[in-house]
Protein backbone atom coordinates (compact mmCIF):
# COMPACT_ATOMS: atom_id res chain seq x y z
CA UNK A 1 0.00 0.00 0.00
CA UNK A 2 1.42 3.35 -1.03
CA UNK A 3 0.91 6.92 -2.07
CA UNK A 4 2.10 8.12 -5.47
CA UNK A 5 3.52 11.62 -5.86
CA UNK A 6 3.06 12.79 -9.45
CA UNK A 7 4.23 16.05 -11.03
CA UNK A 8 3.52 17.62 -14.41
CA UNK A 9 5.80 15.75 -16.80
CA UNK A 10 7.47 16.38 -20.14
CA UNK A 11 6.50 14.35 -23.21
CA UNK A 12 7.22 10.67 -22.51
CA UNK A 13 9.93 9.13 -24.68
CA UNK A 14 11.47 5.69 -24.70
CA UNK A 15 10.46 2.07 -24.29
CA UNK A 16 8.12 0.43 -21.78
CA UNK A 17 8.18 -3.39 -21.49
CA UNK A 18 4.62 -4.64 -21.09
CA UNK A 19 4.17 -7.18 -18.31
CA UNK A 20 2.46 -10.52 -18.60
CA UNK A 21 -1.32 -10.17 -18.36
CA UNK A 22 -2.77 -10.35 -14.86
CA UNK A 23 -6.11 -11.44 -16.29
CA UNK A 24 -4.41 -14.26 -18.20
CA UNK A 25 -2.08 -15.39 -15.39
CA UNK A 26 -4.76 -15.79 -12.70
CA UNK A 27 -6.95 -18.38 -14.49
CA UNK A 28 -3.84 -20.21 -15.71
CA UNK A 29 -2.65 -20.47 -12.09
CA UNK A 30 -6.00 -22.05 -11.22
CA UNK A 31 -5.66 -24.36 -14.21
CA UNK A 32 -2.55 -25.81 -12.58
CA UNK A 33 -4.93 -27.57 -10.15
CA UNK A 34 -6.10 -29.85 -12.97
CA UNK A 35 -2.92 -31.94 -12.97
CA UNK A 36 -0.53 -33.55 -10.50
CA UNK A 37 2.42 -32.64 -12.74
CA UNK A 38 4.54 -29.50 -12.55
CA UNK A 39 3.10 -26.38 -14.20
CA UNK A 40 5.62 -23.61 -14.81
CA UNK A 41 4.36 -20.10 -15.58
CA UNK A 42 7.06 -17.91 -17.07
CA UNK A 43 7.24 -14.13 -16.58
CA UNK A 44 4.68 -14.14 -13.77
CA UNK A 45 4.10 -10.50 -12.74
CA UNK A 46 4.76 -9.51 -9.13
CA UNK A 47 1.24 -8.31 -8.31
CA UNK A 48 -0.82 -8.39 -5.13
CA UNK A 49 -3.49 -10.47 -6.88
CA UNK A 50 -0.89 -13.03 -7.95
CA UNK A 51 0.44 -13.27 -4.37
CA UNK A 52 -3.09 -13.57 -2.94
CA UNK A 53 -4.03 -16.35 -5.35
CA UNK A 54 -0.72 -18.08 -4.64
CA UNK A 55 -1.63 -18.14 -0.94
CA UNK A 56 -5.08 -19.54 -1.77
CA UNK A 57 -3.61 -22.32 -3.92
CA UNK A 58 -1.14 -23.21 -1.18
CA UNK A 59 -4.03 -23.46 1.26
CA UNK A 60 -5.61 -26.02 -1.11
CA UNK A 61 -2.50 -28.19 -0.80
CA UNK A 62 -0.83 -27.01 -4.00
CA UNK A 63 2.94 -26.63 -3.88
CA UNK A 64 4.20 -23.27 -5.17
CA UNK A 65 7.70 -21.95 -5.60
CA UNK A 66 9.21 -18.99 -7.45
CA UNK A 67 12.36 -19.18 -9.57
CA UNK A 68 13.28 -15.64 -10.63
CA UNK A 69 10.28 -14.50 -12.69
CA UNK A 70 8.70 -17.97 -12.99
CA UNK A 71 6.12 -19.60 -10.74
CA UNK A 72 6.07 -23.41 -10.47
CA UNK A 73 2.97 -25.24 -9.23
CA UNK A 74 2.50 -28.86 -8.22
CA UNK A 75 -1.03 -29.90 -7.26
CA UNK A 76 -0.36 -33.62 -6.72
CA UNK A 77 -1.67 -33.41 -3.13
CA UNK A 78 -4.39 -30.83 -3.66
CA UNK A 79 -7.60 -30.84 -1.57
CA UNK A 80 -11.05 -29.42 -2.26
CA UNK A 81 -11.16 -26.36 0.01
CA UNK A 82 -9.06 -23.22 0.32
CA UNK A 83 -8.45 -20.53 2.92
CA UNK A 84 -11.62 -18.45 3.14
CA UNK A 85 -9.88 -15.18 3.97
CA UNK A 86 -7.71 -15.36 0.84
CA UNK A 87 -10.76 -16.24 -1.24
CA UNK A 88 -12.75 -13.25 0.00
CA UNK A 89 -9.99 -10.83 -0.95
CA UNK A 90 -10.19 -11.26 -4.70
CA UNK A 91 -12.72 -11.96 -7.41
CA UNK A 92 -10.55 -14.46 -9.30
CA UNK A 93 -10.64 -16.90 -6.37
CA UNK A 94 -13.90 -18.31 -7.77
CA UNK A 95 -11.83 -19.81 -10.61
CA UNK A 96 -10.58 -22.63 -8.37
CA UNK A 97 -14.08 -24.13 -8.33
CA UNK A 98 -14.01 -25.61 -11.84
CA UNK A 99 -10.56 -27.25 -11.59
CA UNK A 100 -11.11 -28.65 -8.08
CA UNK A 101 -14.58 -29.97 -8.84
CA UNK A 102 -13.47 -31.54 -12.10
CA UNK A 103 -10.43 -33.22 -10.60
CA UNK A 104 -11.66 -34.15 -7.12
CA UNK A 105 -15.43 -34.22 -7.38
CA UNK A 106 -15.76 -31.55 -4.70
CA UNK A 107 -14.84 -27.92 -4.10
CA UNK A 108 -15.66 -25.16 -1.61
CA UNK A 109 -14.90 -21.47 -1.59
CA UNK A 110 -15.95 -18.35 0.29
CA UNK A 111 -17.84 -15.90 -1.90
CA UNK A 112 -15.19 -13.62 -3.42
CA UNK A 113 -14.67 -9.85 -3.34
CA UNK A 114 -12.58 -7.50 -5.50
CA UNK A 115 -12.92 -3.87 -6.60
CA UNK A 116 -16.13 -2.12 -5.54
CA UNK A 117 -17.23 -1.31 -9.09
CA UNK A 118 -20.67 -2.92 -9.05
CA UNK A 119 -22.45 -6.21 -8.82
CA UNK A 120 -20.40 -9.16 -10.06
CA UNK A 121 -22.47 -12.26 -9.22
CA UNK A 122 -21.29 -15.82 -9.83
CA UNK A 123 -24.69 -17.13 -10.92
CA UNK A 124 -23.45 -17.95 -14.44
CA UNK A 125 -20.59 -20.00 -12.96
CA UNK A 126 -22.99 -22.00 -10.79
CA UNK A 127 -25.60 -22.42 -13.52
CA UNK A 128 -22.96 -23.96 -15.77
CA UNK A 129 -21.57 -26.22 -13.04
CA UNK A 130 -25.09 -27.45 -12.34
CA UNK A 131 -25.56 -28.27 -16.03
CA UNK A 132 -22.38 -30.35 -15.85
CA UNK A 133 -23.86 -32.35 -12.95
CA UNK A 134 -22.66 -30.51 -9.85
CA UNK A 135 -24.78 -30.28 -6.71
CA UNK A 136 -24.57 -26.81 -5.17
CA UNK A 137 -25.00 -25.78 -1.53
CA UNK A 138 -24.76 -22.17 -0.31
CA UNK A 139 -24.06 -21.61 3.38
CA UNK A 140 -22.22 -19.31 5.77
CA UNK A 141 -20.99 -16.94 3.05
CA UNK A 142 -19.58 -19.72 0.88
CA UNK A 143 -20.52 -22.25 -1.76
CA UNK A 144 -19.84 -26.00 -1.85
CA UNK A 145 -19.97 -28.05 -5.07
CA UNK A 146 -19.96 -31.84 -5.31
CA UNK A 147 -20.43 -34.38 -8.08
CA UNK A 148 -18.77 -36.15 -10.99
CA UNK A 149 -19.06 -34.01 -14.10
CA UNK A 150 -20.50 -35.01 -17.47
CA UNK A 151 -20.45 -33.03 -20.68
CA UNK A 152 -23.41 -30.76 -21.44
CA UNK A 153 -24.47 -27.82 -23.57
CA UNK A 154 -24.32 -24.61 -21.55
CA UNK A 155 -25.77 -21.30 -22.67
CA UNK A 156 -24.44 -18.26 -20.80
CA UNK A 157 -26.99 -15.48 -20.30
CA UNK A 158 -24.12 -13.05 -20.87
CA UNK A 159 -20.60 -13.69 -22.21
CA UNK A 160 -18.95 -13.63 -18.78
CA UNK A 161 -15.17 -14.02 -18.95
CA UNK A 162 -14.92 -15.63 -15.51
CA UNK A 163 -17.78 -18.06 -16.11
CA UNK A 164 -16.37 -19.03 -19.51
CA UNK A 165 -12.95 -19.70 -17.97
CA UNK A 166 -14.34 -21.62 -14.98
CA UNK A 167 -16.55 -23.85 -17.12
CA UNK A 168 -13.79 -24.34 -19.68
CA UNK A 169 -11.51 -25.71 -16.96
CA UNK A 170 -14.26 -27.83 -15.39
CA UNK A 171 -15.12 -29.43 -18.73
CA UNK A 172 -11.57 -30.55 -19.56
CA UNK A 173 -11.84 -33.61 -17.26
CA UNK A 174 -15.62 -34.09 -17.53
CA UNK A 175 -16.86 -37.23 -19.22
CA UNK A 176 -18.13 -36.53 -22.74
CA UNK A 177 -18.49 -33.36 -24.80
CA UNK A 178 -19.26 -29.88 -23.47
CA UNK A 179 -20.41 -26.90 -25.53
CA UNK A 180 -20.27 -23.40 -24.05
CA UNK A 181 -22.53 -21.10 -26.07
CA UNK A 182 -22.45 -17.30 -25.86
CA UNK A 183 -18.91 -17.71 -24.53
CA UNK A 184 -16.58 -14.78 -23.87
CA UNK A 185 -14.10 -14.10 -26.70
CA UNK A 186 -11.40 -12.20 -24.80
CA UNK A 187 -7.71 -12.89 -25.59
CA UNK A 188 -7.27 -14.14 -22.02
CA UNK A 189 -9.89 -16.85 -22.65
CA UNK A 190 -8.02 -17.89 -25.80
CA UNK A 191 -4.73 -17.97 -23.88
CA UNK A 192 -6.27 -20.18 -21.17
CA UNK A 193 -7.63 -22.56 -23.84
CA UNK A 194 -4.20 -22.73 -25.49
CA UNK A 195 -2.58 -23.42 -22.11
CA UNK A 196 -5.04 -26.24 -21.35
CA UNK A 197 -4.53 -27.68 -24.84
CA UNK A 198 -0.78 -27.74 -24.19
CA UNK A 199 -1.59 -29.82 -21.08
CA UNK A 200 -3.50 -32.34 -23.20
CA UNK A 201 -7.05 -30.91 -23.25
CA UNK A 202 -9.17 -31.14 -26.41
CA UNK A 203 -10.63 -27.69 -27.03
CA UNK A 204 -11.89 -25.97 -30.17
CA UNK A 205 -13.58 -22.66 -30.85
CA UNK A 206 -11.84 -20.47 -28.26
CA UNK A 207 -12.15 -16.85 -29.37
CA UNK A 208 -15.60 -17.49 -30.87
CA UNK A 209 -19.03 -17.53 -29.23
CA UNK A 210 -19.10 -21.36 -29.08
CA UNK A 211 -16.35 -23.38 -27.39
CA UNK A 212 -16.34 -27.18 -27.57
CA UNK A 213 -14.45 -29.33 -25.09
CA UNK A 214 -13.95 -33.08 -25.42
CA UNK A 215 -13.27 -34.38 -21.93
CA UNK A 216 -10.07 -36.34 -21.31
CA UNK A 217 -9.10 -38.63 -18.44
CA UNK A 218 -6.07 -36.63 -17.28
CA UNK A 219 -3.83 -33.66 -18.05
CA UNK A 220 -0.06 -33.30 -17.73
CA UNK A 221 2.33 -30.57 -16.64
CA UNK A 222 3.56 -27.85 -18.96
CA UNK A 223 5.69 -24.71 -19.17
CA UNK A 224 3.73 -21.67 -20.38
CA UNK A 225 4.32 -17.98 -21.03
CA UNK A 226 1.01 -16.05 -20.87
CA UNK A 227 0.17 -13.18 -23.20
CA UNK A 228 1.12 -9.57 -22.49
CA UNK A 229 -1.23 -7.35 -20.52
CA UNK A 230 -3.43 -5.42 -22.94
CA UNK A 231 -4.81 -3.22 -20.15
CA UNK A 232 -1.34 -2.16 -19.02
CA UNK A 233 -0.41 -1.51 -22.66
CA UNK A 234 -3.57 0.55 -23.13
CA UNK A 235 -2.87 2.51 -19.96
CA UNK A 236 0.63 3.38 -21.16
CA UNK A 237 -0.74 4.38 -24.57
CA UNK A 238 -3.08 6.75 -22.72
CA UNK A 239 -0.09 8.17 -20.81
CA UNK A 240 1.46 9.09 -24.16
CA UNK A 241 -1.84 10.57 -25.39
CA UNK A 242 -1.90 12.83 -22.30
CA UNK A 243 1.73 14.02 -22.33
CA UNK A 244 2.72 13.65 -25.98
CA UNK A 245 6.06 12.18 -26.96
CA UNK A 246 6.90 8.79 -28.42
CA UNK A 247 6.68 5.41 -26.71
CA UNK A 248 7.46 1.86 -27.78
CA UNK A 249 5.20 -0.48 -25.84
CA UNK A 250 7.31 -3.61 -26.13
CA UNK A 251 5.28 -6.78 -26.47
CA UNK A 252 1.90 -5.01 -26.87
CA UNK A 253 -0.33 -6.62 -29.50
CA UNK A 254 -2.43 -4.44 -31.78
CA UNK A 255 -4.94 -7.24 -32.38
CA UNK A 256 -5.82 -7.20 -28.67
CA UNK A 257 -6.34 -3.42 -28.55
CA UNK A 258 -8.18 -2.52 -31.76
CA UNK A 259 -11.03 -0.62 -30.09
CA UNK A 260 -8.66 1.54 -28.01
CA UNK A 261 -6.31 2.18 -30.93
CA UNK A 262 -9.19 3.36 -33.12
CA UNK A 263 -10.28 5.83 -30.43
CA UNK A 264 -6.76 7.12 -29.89
CA UNK A 265 -6.35 7.54 -33.64
CA UNK A 266 -9.63 9.49 -33.78
CA UNK A 267 -8.23 11.81 -31.13
CA UNK A 268 -5.11 12.53 -33.19
CA UNK A 269 -2.64 10.09 -31.62
CA UNK A 270 -0.52 8.14 -34.11
CA UNK A 271 -0.11 4.37 -33.77
CA UNK A 272 2.32 2.10 -35.57
CA UNK A 273 2.30 -1.69 -35.23
CA UNK A 274 5.84 -3.10 -35.29
CA UNK A 275 7.30 -6.60 -34.84
CA UNK A 276 8.46 -5.68 -31.33
CA UNK A 277 5.33 -3.90 -30.13
CA UNK A 278 3.26 -0.75 -30.58
CA UNK A 279 4.73 2.68 -31.29
CA UNK A 280 2.56 5.51 -29.95
CA UNK A 281 3.24 9.12 -31.03
CA UNK A 282 1.76 12.48 -30.13
CA UNK A 283 -0.99 13.92 -27.99
CA UNK A 284 -4.80 13.66 -28.08
CA UNK A 285 -6.27 16.75 -29.79
CA UNK A 286 -9.84 15.78 -30.72
CA UNK A 287 -12.73 14.65 -28.46
CA UNK A 288 -14.17 11.16 -28.71
CA UNK A 289 -17.11 9.01 -27.69
CA UNK A 290 -16.67 5.69 -25.89
CA UNK A 291 -19.19 2.93 -25.16
CA UNK A 292 -17.77 0.08 -23.10
CA UNK A 293 -18.71 -3.37 -24.39
CA UNK A 294 -17.61 -6.98 -24.13
CA UNK A 295 -14.65 -7.92 -26.29
CA UNK A 296 -13.94 -6.99 -29.07
CA UNK A 297 -15.73 -3.80 -28.00
CA UNK A 298 -14.07 -1.11 -25.90
CA UNK A 299 -12.86 -2.62 -22.59
CA UNK A 300 -14.35 -1.29 -19.36
CA UNK A 301 -10.88 -1.58 -17.79
CA UNK A 302 -9.62 1.23 -20.10
CA UNK A 303 -12.58 3.56 -19.58
CA UNK A 304 -10.94 5.34 -16.60
CA UNK A 305 -7.54 5.90 -18.30
CA UNK A 306 -9.32 7.28 -21.37
CA UNK A 307 -11.36 9.61 -19.16
CA UNK A 308 -8.06 10.99 -17.88
CA UNK A 309 -7.09 11.62 -21.52
CA UNK A 310 -10.43 13.37 -22.17
CA UNK A 311 -9.89 15.77 -19.26
CA UNK A 312 -7.18 17.63 -21.21
CA UNK A 313 -8.48 17.00 -24.74
CA UNK A 314 -10.25 20.05 -26.29
CA UNK A 315 -13.98 19.60 -26.88
CA UNK A 316 -16.68 17.34 -25.41
CA UNK A 317 -16.03 13.63 -24.92
CA UNK A 318 -18.81 11.22 -23.92
CA UNK A 319 -18.56 7.92 -22.02
CA UNK A 320 -21.29 5.29 -21.75
CA UNK A 321 -20.47 2.50 -19.26
CA UNK A 322 -22.51 -0.62 -20.04
CA UNK A 323 -20.56 -3.27 -18.10
CA UNK A 324 -20.58 -2.13 -14.45
CA UNK A 325 -23.09 0.20 -12.85
CA UNK A 326 -20.65 1.87 -10.44
CA UNK A 327 -17.55 2.53 -12.50
CA UNK A 328 -17.43 6.33 -12.58
CA UNK A 329 -16.12 6.78 -9.03
CA UNK A 330 -12.89 8.21 -10.45
CA UNK A 331 -14.84 11.11 -12.00
CA UNK A 332 -15.23 12.85 -8.63
CA UNK A 333 -11.50 12.45 -7.95
CA UNK A 334 -10.58 13.83 -11.39
CA UNK A 335 -12.81 16.84 -10.66
CA UNK A 336 -10.65 17.53 -7.60
CA UNK A 337 -7.85 18.16 -10.11
CA UNK A 338 -10.03 20.66 -11.99
CA UNK A 339 -11.58 18.36 -14.59
CA UNK A 340 -15.01 19.31 -15.97
CA UNK A 341 -17.15 16.15 -15.79
CA UNK A 342 -20.89 15.60 -15.52
CA UNK A 343 -22.16 12.14 -14.55
CA UNK A 344 -25.70 10.91 -14.81
CA UNK A 345 -26.34 7.22 -14.22
CA UNK A 346 -24.11 5.38 -16.73
CA UNK A 347 -23.15 8.42 -18.83
CA UNK A 348 -20.25 10.79 -18.21
CA UNK A 349 -19.69 13.95 -20.25
CA UNK A 350 -16.18 15.42 -20.12
CA UNK A 351 -15.42 18.98 -21.25
CA UNK A 352 -11.72 19.22 -21.96
CA UNK A 353 -9.87 21.91 -20.02
CA UNK A 354 -6.48 23.47 -20.83
CA UNK A 355 -5.24 23.10 -17.26
CA UNK A 356 -5.52 20.65 -14.37
CA UNK A 357 -4.11 21.45 -10.93
CA UNK A 358 -2.47 18.99 -8.56
CA UNK A 359 -4.39 17.89 -5.47
CA UNK A 360 -4.72 15.02 -2.99
CA UNK A 361 -6.92 12.32 -4.57
CA UNK A 362 -7.93 8.78 -3.67
CA UNK A 363 -7.70 5.60 -5.75
CA UNK A 364 -11.21 4.12 -5.51
CA UNK A 365 -10.38 1.00 -7.52
CA UNK A 366 -7.58 -0.50 -9.60
CA UNK A 367 -8.15 1.26 -12.95
CA UNK A 368 -9.23 4.49 -11.27
CA UNK A 369 -5.89 4.59 -9.48
CA UNK A 370 -3.99 4.31 -12.75
CA UNK A 371 -6.17 7.03 -14.29
CA UNK A 372 -5.37 9.42 -11.45
CA UNK A 373 -1.64 8.85 -11.91
CA UNK A 374 -2.05 9.63 -15.63
CA UNK A 375 -4.00 12.81 -14.87
CA UNK A 376 -1.26 13.86 -12.48
CA UNK A 377 1.24 13.72 -15.34
CA UNK A 378 -0.50 16.73 -16.93
CA UNK A 379 -1.60 18.62 -13.79
CA UNK A 380 0.19 21.77 -12.61
CA UNK A 381 2.10 21.20 -9.38
CA UNK A 382 2.01 17.95 -7.44
CA UNK A 383 -0.73 15.34 -7.29
CA UNK A 384 -0.80 12.83 -4.43
CA UNK A 385 -2.66 9.64 -5.29
CA UNK A 386 -3.66 7.95 -2.03
CA UNK A 387 -3.85 4.20 -2.63
CA UNK A 388 -4.50 3.12 0.95
CA UNK A 389 -6.60 0.26 -0.41
CA UNK A 390 -3.65 -1.20 -2.31
CA UNK A 391 -5.61 -1.20 -5.57
CA UNK A 392 -2.86 -0.21 -8.01
CA UNK A 393 -0.49 -2.99 -6.94
CA UNK A 394 -3.22 -5.50 -7.76
CA UNK A 395 -2.87 -4.92 -11.49
CA UNK A 396 0.21 -2.84 -12.34
CA UNK A 397 3.72 -4.17 -11.79
CA UNK A 398 5.93 -1.22 -10.77
CA UNK A 399 3.90 1.41 -12.67
CA UNK A 400 5.93 4.24 -11.13
CA UNK A 401 9.23 2.73 -12.32
CA UNK A 402 7.97 2.19 -15.85
CA UNK A 403 6.66 5.73 -16.19
CA UNK A 404 9.77 7.24 -14.56
CA UNK A 405 12.01 5.39 -17.02
CA UNK A 406 10.44 7.29 -19.94
CA UNK A 407 10.40 10.73 -18.30
CA UNK A 408 7.31 10.61 -16.09
CA UNK A 409 7.72 12.43 -12.77
CA UNK A 410 6.22 9.74 -10.55
CA UNK A 411 7.50 8.39 -7.26
CA UNK A 412 6.13 5.88 -4.83
CA UNK A 413 5.87 6.77 -1.16
CA UNK A 414 5.30 3.88 1.22
CA UNK A 415 2.62 4.73 3.76
CA UNK A 416 4.98 3.93 6.67
CA UNK A 417 7.18 6.81 5.45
Amino acid sequence: MAHYAVRESPPLRGEIPISTSKNAVLPIMCGALLTGGDVRIEKAPDLTDVRTLTALLRSCGCGVKREKDALIFNAESVNGAGDEESARRMRASVLILGPLLSRLGQARIALPGGCAIGQRPIDQHLKGMSALGAKIRMDHGGVTLTGHLRGATIYLDMPSVGATENLLMAATLAKGTTRIENAAKEPEVVDLANFLSAMGAHISGAGTSTITIEGVSSLHGVSWTPIEDRVEAGTMACACAITGGELLLRGARAEHLRSLLFKLSESGVHIKDTPTGLMVFGRAKQPFEIRTMVYPGFPTDLQAPMMAVACRTPGTSVFLETIFENRFMHAAELMRLGAHIRVENRVAVVEGTPQLTGAHVRATDLRAGAALILAGLCAEGETIVDDAGGHIDRGYDRIEEKLSAVGGLVRRIERTA
